[in-house]
């Protein structure tokens, strides 16, 4: 697998299009800080960190609402590649759907959302957009 990243998003991505409550995904330490953001910022429900033999698995609780059924992600973008990464200064931090939605990032000081990167004023990697 070349891109974990991508693949962690497309499994949440998938899991959200066919209607399931929980997926599965194998655990390393950034996703790990990316399922705390996105619990955090309330776009999931719930999730665990199982350690299995190896490496690990992390099941996470889609969330969805009540009445209408409508997932709680709209979208989840994948903005830095292994052949394309993309770096920025904290002034030049993008905003996802003027605010609305985030951007998680790579910075030395550890993986965090956009507006906390502009707060601490750090640059860093943009790994992906979610709104």
């Amino acid at each position: 697998m070349t891109d974990p990243i991508a693949d962690f998003l497309t499994r949440i991505r998938n899991a959200i299009q066919a209607g399931h409550r929980v997926v599965e995904a194998p655990a390393s330490n950034l996703k790990k800080e990316m399922t705390k953001i996105l619990f955090e910022k309330g776009y999931i429900l719930n999730y665990k960190f199982m350690d299995d033999d190896k490496q690990g698995v992390i099941k996470i609780a889609l969330k969805y609402d009540p009445q209408s059924k409508v997932p709680a992600i709209k979208a989840l973008k994948r903005v830095s590649t292994p052949g394309l990464r993309s770096y920025t200064g904290y002034r030049k931090i993008p905003r996802v759907l003027n605010g609305l939605g985030i951007a998680i990032m790579s910075t030395s000081h550890g993986v965090m959302t956009d507006k906390e990167a502009r707060t601490r004023k750090i640059g860093g990697e943009v790994l992906c957009y979610i709104y």
